[in-house]
């Protein structure tokens, strides 16, 4: 992986040091195109042939993990022809891909019984489970908001479930997770703006919607163009013209969603690191909300603040008619170091103030997501053979307790008390 992450990090570019300066926004802009040419040839490098993310592969003991059946009984339905019939390797080896085993899962969910919504998790809408709205979010950046937010939608995805992951931060590193150069793969009303803002060229949200590598995980994407709702929801209010135009604005997202609700079991939002129009309008689309954060002193006194903004502000917008009826929120310890005294001492602190608010499990400070990450990949789309074996094992372990810990939240607000594959309780 380091090797890689060296090969995809070689440039080309030279800059002359002896050179005038020339003014700041010419040099801004050289330096821009720079980098985004040097980011576009490592995409080149990284993903052949066409320079679209893939994703790898399952062996026959990992579908059958993912499905919930044992390794034994799934290939005796390859044996036997039945269902989906994966990719046979050398040696007679069985691999399935994330779209042969949502293939599987349908299979075994069409034969009914007690088990088939255990195969297939969608939810039911005739039984009153509502789609699930998950807003991660927090003021300050560094939390770990995009890559518990990326990993979680991924996961979930894995799982089963039919999910949609909607960039909302103008930076867009979600975006560039799931392959995606804004300043180049992306052009006008690609983003969310596209399906929120308030003029003629206002599009449907079912046109933005990207398909990803994930089989069953859709991407809205993101990029600089967001920036310009925080800029025209102002001048719209103050043209008292607010009313026209659709919803106001903390309920245009929620009304974009709502027309693609019957597509996804789960939306995950990934807000920006700021008190904005955005952030505002996702915290009143969601039904639920994760606030990621830190175990540092300035970043549990940085969240203080951003709470006690956001409360008021949401009083402000739920007297105006916003809903702000969540099935949970929590609070997402990361970037946790075990044998770290102080961060220990305040995540402590923290569990003491808010109790069962904040989750069980941390997320845990990994080398392995960072050696992911330097090749824009999530742990989920790379092998462990990539990775010191227990450095990776000890991630994996970590994140499956986070986001199945998420699972069984969404799982609950659904009402759902049936026990997990696994044996345990629902998650």
């Amino acid at each position: 992986m380091a090797q890689t992450a060296q090969t995809a990090f070689e440039g080309d570019g030279e800059i002359d040091k002896a050179s005038p300066l020339p003014p700041a926004d010419e040099q801004i802009a050289a330096d821009a195109a720079l980098l985004s040419e040097q980011l576009s040839m490592m995409r080149h490098r990284l993903f052949p042939p066409t320079s679209q993310k893939t994703l790898r592969a399952f062996t026959s003991g990992e579908a059958a993990r993912l499905i919930g059946v044992s390794d034994s009984y799934l290939r005796q339905l390859s044996i036997n022809g039945e269902g989906p019939q994966p990719e046979t390797g050398p040696g007679g080896r069985r691999l399935y891909t994330l779209t042969d085993i949502n293939a599987m899962r349908r299979f075994l969910a069409e034969g009914g019984g007690p088990k088939a919504r255990t195969y297939l998790p969608w939810r039911d809408p005739a039984a009153g489970e509502p789609l699930q709205v998950i807003a991660l979010t927090n003021f300050k950046g560094g939390s770990g908001k995009t890559t518990t937010s990326t990993h979680l939608a991924q996961y979930l995805a894995l799982e089963g479930y039919r999910v949609l992951a909607v960039d909302l931060d103008p930076q867009a590193s979600m975006s560039a997770l799931f392959g995606y150069q804004p300043e180049i793969d992306l052009s006008g009303n690609d983003t969310l703006y596209g399906a929120i803002r308030y003029d003629e060229e206002r599009r449907p949200l079912r046109d933005i919607i990207r398909p990803t590598y994930f089989d069953g995980l859709d991407l809205v994407p993101g990029n600089l163009e967001l920036q310009e709702f925080e800029h025209t929801t102002p001048r719209h209010l103050s043209s008292g013209r607010e009313r026209e135009g659709g919803p106001l604005f903390f309920a245009r997202l929620q009304s974009a969603l709502e027309t693609v609700a019957d597509d996804y079991d789960v939306v995950v939002l990934d807000c920006p690191p700021q008190l904005g129009y955005l952030t505002l309008s996702a915290l009143c689309a969601a039904t639920s909300v994760m606030v990621t954060v830190h175990p540092q002193m300035l970043d549990i006194a940085s969240m203080s603040q951003f709470l006690l903004m956001t409360s008021d502000l949401l009083a402000v917008v739920r007297e105006a008619g916003a809903r702000l009826d969540f099935s949970f929120m929590r609070y997402l310890v990361t970037r946790y170091e075990p044998n770290d005294g102080p961060q220990t001492q305040i995540t402590a602190f923290l569990r003491s103030q808010l109790g069962e608010r904040v989750l069980t499990a941390p997320m845990v400070k990994s080398t392995a997501i960072s050696d992911a990450g330097l090749t824009k990949q999530t742990l989920y789309e790379v092998g462990r053979e990539n990775f010191n074996r227990a450095t990776y094992d000890r991630a994996m372990e970590a994140l499956t307790a986070v986001n199945s810990e998420i699972e069984g939240l969404i799982r609950a607000g659904w009402g759902r008390t049936e026990r997990s594959r696994d044996g345990g309780a629902s998650r």
